[in-house]
């Protein structure tokens, strides 16, 4: 691992993940980031419009592309949110439930490909590391600093 950083890893490993899960989606004529969104909706009962950007990390218009594109497909509709008005609830349409389980195999089976070839001491680790570098970012420990680097526990 010879002067590899530590976003440099992530941002390739997360490349490489991305590039397999498009070029499955691709099958089917489809891309992750559909997936991602079929599997971010509650199957059940909706989830509002709003939340799912958040929950997915995606920005409001990268999202409204995805959704439209979703709703041109048959995969979802939208219903008025009986709780507020205003609102809009994503239900995933019979189709959009039927390709959610295909999207939600295809993360089970790369989780556990990951799980047969990944020691699980080195997985506990993994998600230790992961946490700690997202619990940085949102607690603006890296870049809103003193002139210091600030140790993740104090």
């Amino acid at each position: 691992m010879k002067d590899k950083t530590i976003d440099y890893v992530l941002r390739t490993t997360w490349l490489a993940v991305n590039k397999m899960y498009n070029e499955e989606a691709a099958k089917f004529d489809t891309t992750m980031a559909t997936g991602f969104a079929l599997l971010s909706i509650d199957p059940e009962h909706g989830t509002p419009s709003t939340s799912l950007g958040p929950k997915m990390g995606m920005e409001a218009t990268s999202l409204s592309r995805t959704l439209k594109t979703m709703e041109e497909k048959g995969l979802i509709e939208r219903k008025p949110n009986p709780e507020d008005g205003r609102g809009v609830l994503i239900h995933l349409t019979d189709f959009g439930k039927e390709k959610r389980e295909y999207s939600k195999e295809r993360v089970l089976i790369f989780n556990e490909a990951v799980r047969a070839n990944v020691d699980q001491k080195k997985l506990e680790h993994f998600f230790e590391v992961t946490e700690a570098i997202s619990n940085m970012i949102s607690n603006k420990k890296i870049y809103n600093q003193n002139e210091h680097i600030l140790k993740y526990d104090e």
